[in-house]
């Protein structure tokens, strides 16, 4: 690779690595499981850099490379493992609230199929268009649209049985295509 173009995919990479970190870990629902399908996500960018600098839009060029490996990561055997909800003490504030919320929601997250997270995760963690989320899922409009409402639906429904949020967890409601925003009430 040239040295112009490795440079541009540094920069990308460090520009980026956030963001996917935070949509892989909403996929995964484990810190470190994300990091690795990030890093594997960036592997398979670097070496095809050429063409994903010619894409329309890199990024979702990226996020589709990254979406393709945890489908096919999640569809593979998996060996069992063991997750803790207890983190490490932090000197400051409590935080506990927080913990709580986000360890119920990545819970619910979690126990949604493939698809339907994934949808939902690119809709609303970040606020992809609907039409940007089947470009990704390689899917109809009609699917993705679909399997976001199922998603939704069934997170409204198992963070119902969660008492220990007393709603701190707010679940999207309706649709959100072009800056359109649902209906309060």
């Amino acid at each position: 690779m040239r040295k112009e173009a490795e440079e541009a995919f540094r920069a990308y990479a460090a520009g980026r690595w956030h963001r996917l970190l935070r949509t892989a870990f909403l996929l995964t629902g484990h810190h470190h499981d994300a990091e690795d399908l990030v890093q594997a996500a960036l592997a398979r960018a670097y070496v095809k850099w050429e063409r994903v600098r010619r894409a329309d839009d890199q990024d979702a060029y990226v996020w589709r490379i990254m979406i393709n490996l945890h489908r096919d990561r999640v569809r593979g055997p998996r060996a069992p493992e063991w997750l803790t909800t207890r983190f490490p003490e932090r000197t400051g504030g409590d935080g506990a609230d927080q913990i709580a919320v986000r360890d119920a929601l990545v819970r619910a997250l979690l126990r949604l199929p493939a698809r339907q997270r994934a949808a939902v995760v690119l809709r609303y963690a970040e606020d992809r268009s609907e039409t940007e989320v089947a470009a990704l899922l390689g899917a109809r409009l009609g699917t993705v649209r679909s399997q976001t409402a199922r998603g939704i639906a069934r997170l409204r429904a198992l963070l119902a049985d969660a008492p220990e949020l007393e709603r701190k967890v707010t679940v999207p409601r309706g649709r959100r295509e072009h800056g359109h925003t649902p209906d309060r009430a």
